[in-house]
């Protein structure tokens, strides 16, 4: 896995406002163990009212099935067995702007 690839996940079902089901997402980070950090997709444009958000076109090089909203501020570290299969690989600008808003939401 690498930073950018787009991944389908499945993340379990929960009583709270964290994504769930299966659903895309971006590798943030990769480690020498079970887990890896990502940054979970929705479809819903409305999560752009969000602070910390960025919208994702679908295209040929990212295979997303509609266009996305990367939720940022709900970055997540998962165990790989979640991982079901990598699907395309985000635009190098996509990741230079995530970049920018994880600086700006953890004030670095």
């Amino acid at each position: 896995m690498n930073k950018g690839e787009v991944w389908l996940v499945e993340f379990p079902s929960v009583d709270v406002h964290e994504q769930i089901g299966t659903r895309p997402v971006i590798i943030l980070a990769d480690t020498k163990t079970s887990i890896c950090t990502v940054i979970p997709l929705t479809s819903s444009l409305k999560s752009l009212r969000f602070s910390h958000t960025l919208e994702i076109k679908k295209s040929e090089l990212n295979k997303l099935d509609s266009n996305s909203i990367a939720l940022i501020f709900q970055i997540r570290a998962i165990d790989k067995r979640r991982l079901i299969k990598k699907i395309g690989l985000l635009e190098k600008n996509y990741i230079n702007q995530i970049e920018n808003i994880i600086r700006d939401y953890l004030n670095l």
